[in-house]
């Protein structure tokens, strides 16, 4: 399979999100999303969704004989109506809005999460957080924070591995909204099948990384993540309410 240098340089990004994924938990899509878009738009989201998909996959595969099923059940059952409802938000709202609405309270969450304002793992937070992942998720293209801000206190490996089986079931909810809006174009399999790869080299470099690094929490990361993604989703709607408002004048 041959590669152009854009694809390359795509392969690399896909590797690093994907490595800094199989050890938080989260990070892929906000990490490589945007500098996946410079080289080529049609990596975003088709592909995105596809390759974090892969890796949850590969993560639950490998611990599936450790994976509390129970436990994320609830989370997972509520990204449904989550999701149904961002859907509903989208059509109904200015994206703008939405943007600087669930920006601002995402920012607030991490906020009272580093004053140790945190909700205990229970199955009534882990619905809360698996409907917000999938209504965020929906409406602004950010749906790993509010999981993963439940799971700060987890040990690290529990941590990732139950949102990877969380996003095992709950990303393609996500691709089947994106198949029936746009169709199978919008998945760009060729993309995908070049950066495959990337996904198997990102997390072999992450079992590395566990035995050099060896760090019980991923606490700090979490919350560097999650407030990087409010930022991020607030500036996207900071910037779409502007050039809406220089549209109409």
């Amino acid at each position: 399979m041959l590669y152009s240098p854009d694809e390359l340089l795509a392969l690399l990004i896909v590797t690093g999100g994907i490595l800094v994924q199989a050890w938080v938990g989260i990070g892929f899509g906000l990490l490589a999303a945007p500098l996946l878009y410079l080289i080529e738009p049609a990596y975003v989201p088709g592909p995105i969704l596809m390759l974090g998909w892969m890796l949850s996959v590969v993560v639950v595969l490998k611990q599936r004989h450790t994976l509390n099923w129970r436990r994320v059940f609830p989370a997972i059952v509520a990204r449904l109506p989550g999701s149904w409802c961002g859907a509903l938000l989208l059509v109904s709202i200015a994206p703008y809005q939405l943007s600087l609405f669930f920006g601002s309270a995402l920012l607030l969450a991490v906020w009272l999460s580093s004053r140790h304002y945190a909700l205990p793992l229970s199955p009534v937070s882990l619905t809360v957080g698996g409907f917000f992942s999938g209504l965020l998720g929906t409406a602004t293209s950010v749906g790993g924070p509010p999981m993963a801000l439940l799971y700060q206190h987890e040990p690290r490996l529990t941590a990732r591995n139950e949102i990877a089986a969380f996003f095992l079931i709950g990303t393609p909810m996500s691709m089947l909204m994106l198949l029936l809006q746009g169709g199978l174009a919008l998945l760009s399999p060729i993309l995908i099948l070049k950066m495959i790869p990337g996904v198997l080299l990102g997390f072999w470099l992450s079992r590395r990384l566990e035995r050099v690094f060896k760090r019980d929490s991923a606490r700090l990361a979490i919350l560097w993540i999650s407030a990087l993604s409010a930022l991020v989703v607030l500036w996207r709607g900071i910037m779409e309410g502007l050039a809406g408002q220089l549209a109409a004048g």
